[in-house]
Parts: C-alpha cells; structure tokens; sequence
C-alpha cells in the first residue's frame, strides 16, 4: 500500500510530531505533502526516509493548491490520501475526490468551540462538514472528539476512534539524565519542579502554573513550548517575582542546544496540564510514561479512561478558584516527597503500535467501501 499524508504545516506541534512517530510504526510505504511551514518536523521526518514535498500555500484562499494537490496524487499512484489539520482536510479531500484516490482524515484539533485554537464560526462548520462528505472515514483522536463530531452531524459510521500514542520506553526515567538536565538548566538537584508542555496560548493556562508557583517559596518552573503568549507568561514571571525560579524551554525537540521532551520531563517532580478544552492531551501521557504525578484540566486521554487507569493523576474542578485549587494540590505534592512513580496501566493503552495497527484496520476499511471508481483507480 502507497498512502500520501497531507498536513498543514509541520512545525513543532503535536499533531505534527504525531504524524512522525505513527510513520514510523506504520508499515506501509508513506509520503508527506506539507501544504505550508516545513519545519522542525518536515526535517525530521526526512531523517526518518521519509520523502516530504512542500506545496508552499500562500494562505488560506491559495485555490491552486487543488489542481496541484490533485496532479500530485495522480503522478505519485497512491492508494490512499491522508489528511490531517483543517485546511489540510477542506484541500486534501477534494484533490482526492478529483484523483479518484480514496481519503481518509483524523481530526486532531476539534474543540466545543475552537478548531486548532482559532474560534469556530459557521462558516468553518459549514466548510468541513461539506468536505467531510467527500472521504471514506474521519478518524477521532480520542472518544471524546469523536463524540463532537457525532454531535455535529457525521454519521457514527464514518467516524473510527484511532486514540493518540507514545513509545512508552522512550520516556522511562533515567536518573542521570534527571540529574544532567536541572544541570544544564541550572536548577537545584534538590528543587520541587513543577512542569508544562505545549504552545504557549492562551487555551493551555500556563498562567496559572506561574501564579501557583509564586505561591510556592522554593518551587521552580519549567515550561516547554513556543506560542504568542511567550512574552506574556515571561513579564508575569517577573512581576511575580520568580523569573529567577522559572525556564522557558521553547520548542524542545526542535534542534539546538534545548534537551528534547523526555529529558525535560524527568527533571520534574510534578506535571500539570491546566487546558480549558483538549482533544486528547498527548503531553499528559507523556507525563505518565514519565512516572510524573499529574495535576490535569480537560485531557480526553485522561477523562475518557475507566477509572483506575491513570490513578496518579488530579482532576482540576474549580471555576471560581483556579490558581487557589492548583496551588493547594501542588503543595501537598511538594510536601508529599513523591519524585517518581511506576508508570501507570494508561500507558500501554496508548501504546504507538496500536494505533498504527488500527490505523491500518481503517485504511482496509476505507478502501473496501470506496466507490468503484476509486477501487479501479488503486
């Protein structure tokens, strides 16, 4: 089997990293057309041998991205288009249909009431139910997305549940590398460090991090991730006192001198993930596979498990008192002396292999109901 991947951008970001590590477990031969920003990822990726074209949008309304997309698809003979973020779903899907190649899309980013953080309007809607029409399946990345997608109108048929995954073995602890990171960032080796993951927006709440810390005397801070709200987060640390007591990582995993994602994560003592609204919560697991605690808002990979899975974890509930709510776990956590834990049962649940393996259960599928017009043409 020939598949073609269409994304977006490839950035650093996690549906972009995602889309790497699934290449790598997924045994078909794979392509990947970034429709714009190939980055970090888009350099990855070629590292992995993987063959990444970039169409070079410019912007949104770039109508010739279809006729492209659409030769591009004929001439390469795939059997199957793959898409994944909006607009690489609203264009992918409709060069696919003018191929006569069968596509299938995951929805990575869809919230109650923001699409990959931008607001959604009607129009937004409107567009990717009527796109949705044109594939075979749309793959959720969690129930909880699937269930959105149930509530917008796609029939639960075409809707499969393909969770988000981790190679859990790369983020076993490793207590010299524990010890090599604070080094490195110039923390304490005996510092309770509290830690974040993801783009820096305003959706994630990393300013609550900032705020309970502040709270905290002799805690620090570490935050991984690169977003608009940068500037903001590092001119709250200051006014609150603790720039001194807080790291700002960037993009981890992105090249340079900044340690990658596991390293960071081991020199924690406890993660926190104050997200309004997560479609899946990759950084949680991440976390888990860390042996971390857990202090999380909304995380489908979290709150769609059966109890007892991820017991080490603390659901965020207040409306009224955030900040006071975190910083009260976060100090009974410090107090508690707990550095590290097993890894719990929720891990091997999403473990990369087996989403690759039931990704390629809705590719045979997509490809058995595909009209005969597209069965002939792959």
């Amino acid at each position: 089997m020939k598949v073609l991947h269409i994304i977006t951008g490839l950035g650093i970001g996690g549906a972009e990293q995602q889309l790497r590590l699934l290449l790598r477990h997924l045994p078909v031969r794979c392509d990947v057309v970034t429709l714009t920003n190939p980055g970090a990822v888009a350099e990855g990726l070629r590292a992995d041998g993987v063959r990444v074209r970039n169409l070079a949008m410019n912007g949104n309304r770039d109508l010739s991205a279809v006729p492209r997309l659409t030769r591009l698809i004929r001439r390469g003979a795939y059997d199957l288009v793959h898409t994944h973020l909006y607009r690489a779903c609203v264009y992918g899907r409709i060069a696919a249909r003018l191929a006569g190649t069968t596509s299938v899309a995951t929805e990575h980013s869809l919230g109650r009431s923001e699409i990959e953080g931008r607001p959604l309007t009607r129009g937004t809607r409107a567009l990717y139910l009527r796109t949705e029409r044109l594939g075979a399946a749309t793959v959720a990345v969690s129930g909880t997305v699937a269930g959105r997608l149930r509530d917008w109108g796609v029939p639960a048929a075409r809707i499969h549940t393909v969770t988000n995954g981790i190679d859990g073995a790369a983020f076993r602890f490793d207590h010299a590398q524990r010890a090599a990171t604070r080094a490195l960032l110039g923390i304490p080796g005996d510092a309770f460090v509290v830690g974040g993951v993801g783009r820096l927006v305003p959706g994630k709440r990393f300013d609550l991090l900032i705020r309970a810390v502040a709270a905290l005397p002799g805690a620090w801070l570490v935050l991984a991730g690169e977003g608009p709200e940068a500037g903001a987060l590092r001119a709250l640390a200051t006014r609150s006192g603790i720039a001194d007591r807080v790291r700002f990582l960037g993009g981890c995993g992105a090249g340079g001198d900044a340690p990658g994602i596991p390293p960071v994560l081991w020199a924690m003592d406890t993660f926190v993930s104050a997200s309004r609204e997560e479609t899946f919560g990759l950084a949680v697991v991440e976390a888990l596979a860390a042996g971390l605690p857990v202090v999380h808002g909304a995380c489908p990979a979290v709150d769609d498990l059966p109890t007892g899975l991820a017991p080490d974890t603390v659901r965020l509930g207040s409306l009224t008192d955030p900040v006071g709510e975190l910083t009260t776990v976060l100090r009974h956590r410090m107090a508690s002396g707990i550095r590290r834990l097993p890894p719990p049962p929720a891990v091997d649940r999403y473990d990369i292999r087996l989403s690759g393996a039931r990704l390629l259960n809705v590719y045979a599928h997509a490809l058995d109901t595909a009209p005969s017009t597209e069965r002939a043409h792959s």
